[in-house]
């Protein structure tokens, strides 16, 4: 019997992109592992946003899976809170891994924080680290804060990063973009490129796109997800909308660190074609994107960015709904390769983005080769396989 410790920060029933990866992957380990592996994962209980949490269980134990929620202290999504809260987390895996073996700890992280942790009990415990980067931490954070902070912020965490990556047998990127940063920092490590994708409940609700005729006279343009400091929506949906005044209506759906300033925002531009709407569960996140015509999606005009891929891209290509991306980079060239029918405009460029806006066929069309070639479920077992194997080289 051989044990996989298996860290994220975020977990089923969580509404967060680091949740929609990690529950799949554990499910295709449990899969593909049989009896032959022990899956411990050690998680935080629902956090994500103050507004929004569902019921579920401190442990569970499902076949060769059992999982530990760690309550944190509450919090919004700000820095300070983020950071208590992952103080919490910390302080109870190494308590709940005390006395413990492990031949490979798995850490999915976006801020690097899970990943160090990951690294931290691999070294006490001389276990492999099997790493999922879904961020550029170190490269972020140097450019969202205030100098003269960023400039040793950024020097912490590049230390943090290299003492992380040095650990691991394995790091797997969900960007390509990133892969220029990896590869002239740690040219001696093994990488692998498994993406984000799509989960089961859109790829269901994609079977049911079919070729509409154009929309409404005034279409509805929705954003759903994290309003914070990397989305900046408080840069662009107030002017957008007045902009765009009797041409669309948009609706925000989620919450964040920016959510106040955002709806203050708002208030300042003086306009009404702008709804601001709490996070729901992802059945009725589903009928909103059915409901829309145009899906929404912004990322600050920070040099990092040009590198990630946001997961929502996935959910939004199975819609078959126009997008409208402020993106650049490896997004806006993802965007304008894999994404018919999407507008890309330059992030915080009101003019661009109204240009992009007029460029959209408002109407629906699918995209069943997008949806079959980043299936989750595909994706998954990719990963999963490569994490037993890694596993089997030492046993």
């Amino acid at each position: 019997m051989t044990n996989l410790l298996f860290l994220s920060f975020y977990y089923r029933p969580d509404l967060c992109a680091g949740s929609f990866r990690a529950t799949p992957l554990v499910n295709a380990l449990s899969k593909l592992a049989g009896t032959d592996v022990r899956i411990e994962v050690l998680t935080t209980w629902p956090n994500r946003y103050a507004t929004f949490a569902e019921d579920c269980a401190e442990t569970e134990q499902i076949g060769n899976v059992s999982v530990r929620r760690i309550k944190l202290p509450a919090h919004r999504s700000d820095m300070v809170g983020q950071s208590r809260g992952f103080y919490t987390f910390a302080k109870e895996v190494n308590k709940l891994t005390r006395g413990k073996h492990y031949d490979m700890v798995f850490a999915t992280s976006s801020r690097l924080l899970t990943a160090s942790l990951g690294a931290w009990v691999a070294r006490k415990k001389r276990a492999r680290l099997y790493l999922d980067i879904r961020d550029i931490f170190a490269d972020t954070i140097g450019e969202i804060m205030p100098q003269p902070a960023a400039f040793f912020a950024g020097s912490f965490f590049g230390l943090v990063e290299r003492l992380t990556m040095r650990r691991a047998v394995n790091i797997n990127l969900v960007s390509r973009g990133f892969e220029p940063y990896f590869r002239k920092r740690y040219p001696d490590k093994s990488f692998t490129w498994i993406t984000n994708g799509i989960d089961p409940e859109f790829i269901d609700a994609s079977e049911s796109v079919a070729v509409s005729s154009p929309g409404p006279d005034v279409p509805t343009v929705l954003y759903a997800g994290n309003v914070g400091e990397g989305q900046c929506l408080h840069e662009i949906i107030p002017q957008l909308a007045r902009a765009l005044e009797g041409k669309a209506n948009f609706i925000v759906i989620g919450d964040g660190g920016r959510r106040q300033q955002l709806a203050d925002a708002i208030a300042a531009a003086g306009v009404c074609n702008v709804e601001l709407q709490p996070p729901v569960g992802r059945e009725r996140l589903i009928e909103q994107y059915k409901e829309a015509d145009v899906l929404f999606l912004h990322l600050g005009a920070y040099r990092a960015f040009e590198k990630v891929l946001p997961s929502k891209l996935f959910e939004y290509g199975a819609m078959g709904k126009p997008i409208l991306a402020g993106v650049s980079g490896f997004s806006a060239r993802f965007v304008n390769e894999e994404l018919s029918n999407s507008g890309v405009f330059t992030p915080c460029d009101v003019d661009d983005a109204v240009r992009a806006f007029e460029s959209l066929r408002l109407a629906d069309s699918p995209r069943p080769q997008f949806v079959q070639k980043y299936s989750r479920e595909n994706l998954s077992t990719e990963l999963a396989r490569d994490i037993l194997d890694r596993m089997e080289s030492t046993a």
